[in-house]
């Protein structure tokens, strides 16, 4: 494989990470072109979600003349397992869920999610890319399409009320609806990609309204700049033309088999 740290490589990622992967690719010393999917993949079946990212992999060419594919996505809901490399590596970190990649590490999330839990995560991308049209960002991006929407979750609540009238709306939002009811913490993670006092102060209120407690802290760029820096180490997983990629049930999380 040619030097990944001065090669021609491609992000194809979840938008959440926009601001930190333009950061990122402006910054490499190679060149990186960069592809956003839409936010709440998670959302879809496991096999839909294998499937959209197989595409976007899919529509990248031999002729594109890339040495990788940066995959910006993490275990979440194992929407990357089965997924193939074909005529161009793909590159990952290892990581539980996207969370990780703002923690730097594993082992730092890990630590953090087991002295917390119930906490909702929020950073730059996910308070602007989530849907506030109805004051509820909770809604899923791929709304009817997702496993929330097939379960009648994803109308907003003056939806429901028509459809069901208002004491069954009720009864839903309050029984399969409350997705808060797991959560009462939010952690902001800081990135210092902008002025982020409006993101924080969004994120604060939001906590505010649902009686959360709230707390942000700095994040750490260790694993992005290892996938996007080409220090493809032992946090980084590469899957070569021909294998794909598997989870793991243990400290690796994610690998790649033939």
């Amino acid at each position: 494989m040619p030097d990944p740290a001065s090669g021609k490589l491609k992000f194809i990622g979840c938008e959440i990470l926009t601001r930190e992967a333009c950061r990122l690719a402006a910054e490499a010393p190679g060149r990186i072109d960069l592809e956003f999917l839409r936010k709440g993949l998670h959302d879809l079946e496991t096999p839909d979600m294998v499937a959209r990212i197989q595409q976007a992999v899919d529509a990248v060419e031999e002729a594109d003349g890339y040495d990788a594919i940066l995959l910006g996505y993490a275990r979440c809901n194992d929407g990357l397992a089965g997924v193939q490399a074909r005529t161009v590596p793909l590159v990952l970190p290892r990581a539980h869920d996207c969370i990780t990649l703002f923690f730097g590490s594993r082992e730092a999330y890990r630590e953090y999610f087991d002295a917390h839990p119930g906490t909702y995560y929020m950073t730059t991308g996910w308070v602007e890319r989530n849907d506030f049209s109805n004051g509820d960002y909770s809604r899923p991006a791929y709304g009817r399409q997702g496993v929330m929407g097939r379960l009648g979750l994803a109308e907003s609540y003056e939806e429901m009320v028509a459809r069901y009238g208002p004491d069954n709306a009720d009864y839903i939002r309050q029984t399969l609806g409350d997705w808060t009811r797991n959560y009462s913490n939010m952690l902001y993670i800081e990135m210092g990609v902008c002025d982020e006092k409006p993101f924080i102060a969004r994120a604060r209120a939001e906590a505010d309204e649902r009686d959360w407690t709230f707390e942000c802290r700095k994040g750490d760029w260790s694993l992005l700049e290892k996938l996007f820096f080409g220090q493809w180490d032992d946090d980084i997983v590469i899957v070569r033309p021909g294998q794909r990629i598997v989870a793991r049930n243990d400290r690796d999380v994610l690998d790649a088999e033939d």
